[in-house]
């Protein structure tokens, strides 16, 4: 199983190390953890299911800094013999995502909010690798983890009950803008009430608390959001995220499986 932190073999490790040496980060030591969680077994083939997570400490100048982050793999062997192997380390759209919408309240009254970043910063912090017992947990986690970010900010939520609108979560259900990527980033886009974020034009605008949202395959459909917890000594954001649980990674994602050339991101800095 050494092959699975063998950077010649992987390609996403290998990418997540260029990139860091190419920014110049000094990596000190990378740990990694292994944990088989399921085996199924024909004849003489063996699927094997596994998480790994990966820690990397960093020197940047005269200060350390962790990265890490938790991902899924799948191997196939025949007999002992390796056969096919595959890592995910972030995930296509959850069964929602179809659910597209513009979300356009210029008639609406602006009720204004004092934002307190440390506070989303610090919950970000808190469960960037654990799921907080207050909200349901969903497969595809990472839009509901900011919006829970954002909300321990103090952005307030409106809409309820019609999950089309506003921004919201419930005991029993939850806007779509709460849970889904693509539905959050349209929402940010065009809210005038309530939570509300203004577009920038590239990620070194953003402050901590900020979130940027990520079309992997530049089609207009956006599949995965982050939340800005730190900034490097280039002024460049880190960010935490879950699905493929993450935390200061760099904000590129140049290191994900799912990254392809026609990436486009969105870049929105919170009101308040």
């Amino acid at each position: 199983m050494d092959r699975l932190t063998d950077q010649q073999e992987e390609a996403w490790l290998h990418h997540k190390v260029v990139g860091l040496e190419e920014r110049g980060k000094d990596i000190q030591r990378v740990t990694f953890h292994l944990q088989p969680y399921h085996r199924q077994s024909y004849d003489e083939s063996t699927i094997l299911y596994y998480g790994i997570g990966i820690s990397i400490l960093l020197k940047e100048g005269q200060h350390f800094y962790l990265e890490e982050g938790t991902y899924k793999g799948i191997v196939w062997f025949d007999g002992e013999k390796w056969v096919k192997h595959e890592m995910e380390t972030e995930t296509g759209s959850s069964e929602a995502e179809r659910v597209t919408s513009a979300f356009v309240e210029k008639d609406e009254f602006n009720r204004a909010f004092t934002y307190n970043r440390r506070e989303a910063v610090r919950y970000a912090e808190r469960w960037w690798n654990s799921y907080n017992p207050a909200y349901r947990h969903f497969d595809v986690d990472c839009t509901n983890y900011i919006s829970q970010c954002l909300r321990a900010g103090g952005a307030p939520m409106w809409g309820q009950p019609n999950r089309s609108k506003g921004w919201w979560y419930g005991s029993k259900t939850w806007s779509y803008s709460w849970a889904v990527a693509n539905s959050l980033r349209w929402y940010l886009s065009g809210s005038r009430k309530g939570l509300t974020a203004v577009e920038k034009s590239s990620a070194d605008q953003l402050s901590l608390g900020d979130v940027i949202c990520y079309d992997f395959e530049g089609d207009g459909r956006y599949n995965h959001n982050t939340i800005v917890v730190k900034k490097d000594a280039n002024g460049m954001p880190l960010v935490n995220a879950h699905t493929s649980n993450s935390r200061q990674r760099y904000w590129a994602y140049e290191d994900s499986t799912a990254y392809t050339p026609n990436i486009k991101y969105k870049f929105f800095h919170i009101d308040g």
